[in-house]
Parts: C-alpha cells; sequence; structure tokens
C-alpha cells in the first residue's frame, strides 16, 4: 500500500506497474516516456473529459455508460473527440491486450482538446486533433478498508450549480474537488463530504454518498453531484432488490443519526462509511450495505464488455 495514501483510493502495490505500455494517442510508450506537450490544453487550462474504467474477468464494466458520459462531457465543451466510439474502444482494448491486462486494472481515460500554438484559453487557439491518453494499472483495493470502513469531513468547499460549472461535467479542471480533499487531509479524514449551495448535501469529493435509515436509501439529487456511472447503478439495484430508494435532499442532522452510510465509485464499488465529522455511524457495512455491494458486484459482472 502506498505510504502517503489513505482511504477509499487506497491500492495494493503492484509491481507490474512499472513496466506498463501507455497510450499516448494511439502509440504505445513505456511510463516513463509516456508524456503529453506542455502547450496540450490539459495541461494549460485543464480543458478536456476523463473517465475512469474497471478491468474484470476479461472485460471492461459498463463501457457503453462510460462512452456515452465521454461524448456527453465532450458535446459540452464543445469539443471533437476525433474518434467514434467503436475506434475508442479498440484503443482500449489494443492497449489492454499489449499489457496482458484482463482483471484487477483501473484504467484512467484522458481526452484534451490538443496542443495549443500558445498558452491561452481560446479553442481556436488549438492546433492539433484531441490529445487522447489510456493509462491502464494494476490496482486493487485494500480489502481491510471494507471491514473498517472510511471516515468523511464536511468541508466548507461547496458543490456549486450549473450557473458556475456543472458538477455532471466530468472535466479535467477539478479543483473544487481538490480543495475539497486538501481541507479533509488536513482534518485528518479519508474523504470529503460537500455540500450543496442551501447546506444540504451533495456529495464527496471523488465519490458518491448514500444512507441508509430504517431500511431506506437516501442519495442527494443529481443537480450538484457528477452524473455517476457507480451511483446510477446502486440506485438500479435496490430498485431490483426492492430495497426503497430515495433521490432527495437531506441535511447533516440525517447524516449524524443514520443508522448505515457508505460511499460508492468505480474504483472501489460500495465502500462503507464508519464516521462523519467525529460521529460515529452505527452499522459499519450494515445489512443494507452488504446487500447492495453483493447486488451490484453481481450486476457488474453481468456488464463486461469482452476484451477481444
Amino acid at each position: 500500500m502506498e505510504d502517503d495514501a489513505h482511504g477509499v483510493h487506497d491500492y495494493l502495490t503492484d509491481p507490474r506497474n512499472a513496466d506498463i505500455l501507455v497510450s499516448v494517442n494511439g502509440e504505445l510508450k513505456k511510463r516513463d516516456e509516456a508524456v503529453v506537450s506542455v502547450f496540450d490544453s490539459g495541461y494549460i487550462l485543464g480543458d478536456g473529459v476523463w473517465e475512469g474504467l474497471r478491468v474484470m474477468d476479461g472485460g471492461i464494466a459498463f463501457l457503453p455508460e462510460h462512452l456515452k458520459r465521454l461524448w456527453a462531457g465532450a458535446k459540452a465543451l464543445d469539443m471533437d473527440i476525433g474518434l467514434t466510439k467503436e475506434a475508442l474502444t479498440a484503443r482500449l482494448t489494443d492497449c489492454l491486450k499489449a499489457n496482458g491486462m484482463e482483471d484487477g486494472v483501473h484504467i484512467r481515460l484522458m481526452v484534451t482538446r490538443g496542443i495549443k500554438k500558445t498558452p491561452y484559453q481560446g479553442p481556436r487557439f488549438t492546433i492539433t486533433q484531441p490529445t487522447i491518453v489510456i493509462i491502464p494499472e494494476y490496482k486493487s483495493p485494500v480489502p481491510e478498508i471494507v471491514e473498517t470502513g472510511v471516515t468523511l469531513f464536511t468541508v466548507h468547499v461547496r458543490r456549486t450549480g450549473p450557473a458556475e460549472q456543472d458538477q455532471k461535467l466530468n472535466s479535467h479542471s477539478k479543483l473544487n474537488c481538490v480543495l475539497a480533499c486538501i481541507q479533509a487531509d488536513k482534518a485528518g479524514a479519508d474523504e470529503a463530504l460537500m455540500l450543496d449551495p442551501l447546506g444540504f448535501v451533495a456529495t464527496c469529493n471523488s465519490t458518491h454518498f448514500f444512507i441508509v435509515r430504517e431500511g431506506e436509501v437516501w442519495t442527494s439529487p443529481p443537480e450538484y453531484c457528477l452524473g455517476g456511472i457507480t451511483r446510477a447503478n446502486i440506485i438500479k439495484v435496490c430498485r431490483e432488490a426492492g430495497i426503497p430508494v430515495f433521490e432527495k435532499r437531506f441535511s447533516l442532522f440525517d447524516v449524524y443519526s443514520a443508522d448505515e452510510a457508505f460511499i460508492t465509485g468505480t474504483f472501489a464499488g460500495v465502500t462503507p462509511v464508519r464516521e462523519v465529522d467525529g460521529r460515529s455511524i452505527e452499522l459499519i457495512d450494515g445489512p443494507v450495505s452488504q446487500k447492495i455491494r453483493e447486488a451490484y458486484k453481481a450486476l457488474q459482472a453481468r456488464s463486461l464488455t469482452p476484451i477481444a
């Protein structure tokens, strides 16, 4: 495990990652040689969109949903990715096959607007096609985290509305979340819990947040959080399993007295929360959370796009 890491993004160190091949605009590069220009829009401005993908049992989980979100984000930025979804899928699978990867892999897929002729924000100064980078790494969550749960700290940094920056946009510019992460780190917590402009619970800095109260599962409305793939699938499996699930506004009062709480994300799936702002959650990985985790794993297994 990384010495300076903690929380839901902890992962087991794998020596194979030293020799991975990274796809940079379709060319496979050794890890130390995988570079982009200092004039790239992503480096200069955070101008781009990205996806995190999970590889398991010879396939990529929920790939159509991730590509749909990627294309929607690119359209919001008025950016042409320059490839079809089929061509990008082929590039993903080619990269995985070149690395011999079939299981226990996390991919960071990044698309920026491309290289600028000068460091300026205007898209008209872009002189190349988009930069597309695929970084696959062997990453498995630390199993003990499910047993112990993670801690959250409510930060002062708020999730903005669409008038400022629409939170549905999974952009390279994540400064809002980075500042929240820093404040949580300084407070000794694993993840930041972020509120909406009116003070209701919105989401975490890099995961989505759910609570369980008297058998009901609550999560925030979608207006102030990323359109999470895992989030949507958790809601789906709850409905399929007959577990009452609601997208509704709720406050920290409701969180502190919750029976169970958990966070969700592509990397670790469903992770229990043991403490929020120093208040202990009554049940760590309680029965509802366990049922949801198992149902999500089953759905995940059915969702795989084979690495053909």
